[in-house]
């Protein structure tokens, strides 16, 4: 058979793999081939993968309780470590906001859909407000930066080359930094039939992806060249941002799920999904 890969942008251990050949080579031994969908949001996911589009994929935190919440019968394949420097809640210098109480009322720009929707929900949940209605959450965009810059948003969610620029310019302050809120994992997930009826193939993506992790570790020049050559901004900026992961991938474990049942309950709580997830639903049955 085929199996189709998504890859997104967001996810740099699925970015990587794409273009190193390691999946083909895992699946090659089983004698199975490798397709690859790109599309340019994460948040789609869980829809791609219960469509029949992609076989396996990858994003933050939130798309795949999202996709619990959406009915989709997804099964967690791995995890990365946790990326405690990949983002973080950024406000102008000298903002009042000193917080994250004090972002009660505001405008914040972020990635709506993403692991940033856990970051932000999550960090106003433990300071006794809600995502749902003690701010205005907008999808961010290229010129969020700027409006935080000119005072016209609150603040904003950066991540990656776009948060270590931000911090090279300076006039920005970090509220909240990502570890001391979520761990903020990469999450790699599948559907059930493929978990359950080939789990070899899993495993051999599994594979893969160490393999593009450990390359991307031991390169993060030549990994940083790539980024900014097809996503803009400097190859020393992508360089910062990536030596920031850690480039583990790791088994699903009772740890994980915890976190993620955290984050469900959080999302359903303020109204971000329509209805309550029980996380260990998508783990494989034991047979």
């Amino acid at each position: 058979m085929t199996v189709t890969l998504g890859v997104h942008r967001s996810n740099p251990s699925l970015y990587h793999l794409s273009r190193l050949g390691y999946a083909e080579e895992e699946l090659a031994a089983l004698g199975e081939t490798v397709a690859w969908h790109a599309y340019t949001d994460g948040v789609r996911t869980g829809a791609l993968l219960a469509d029949g589009t992609i076989d396996f994929g990858g994003t933050g935190s939130t798309p795949p309780v999202t996709a619990q919440a959406a009915g989709h019968d997804i099964v967690y394949a791995a995890i990365s470590a946790p990326r405690p420097d990949h983002g973080a809640l950024l406000v102008p210098e000298d903002s009042p906001v000193r917080t994250v109480a004090d972002l009660k009322g505001g405008t914040v720009h972020l990635a709506i859909g993403s692991w940033q929707t856990h970051l932000v929900a999550q960090a106003l949940d433990d300071a006794g407000l809600s995502y749902a209605t003690d701010i205005t959450a907008v999808r961010g965009g290229s010129g969020s930066e700027a409006k935080l810059r000119a005072g016209e948003i609150t603040a904003w969610v950066a991540q990656g080359a776009e948060l270590a620029a931000a911090r090279r310019t300076g006039g920005l302050r970090t509220l909240v930094r990502t570890g001391d809120v979520i761990t903020d994992r990469s999450v790699f997930f599948t559907r059930r039939d493929l978990a359950e009826q080939r789990p070899e193939l899993v495993e051999a993506l599994v594979r893969a992806l160490r393999r593009a992790d450990a390359w991307a570790a031991a390169h993060p020049g030549e990994a940083a060249a790539i980024a900014a050559a097809d996503q803009g901004g400097t190859a020393e900026d992508w360089e910062t941002a990536l030596r920031a992961l850690p480039w583990t991938i790791e088994e699903v474990g009772e740890e994980f799920v915890a976190e993620q049942q955290r984050a469900a309950d959080v999302f359903h709580r303020t109204g971000f999904i329509e209805r309550a997830v029980t996380v260990a639903d998508a783990l494989p049955r034991k047979a």
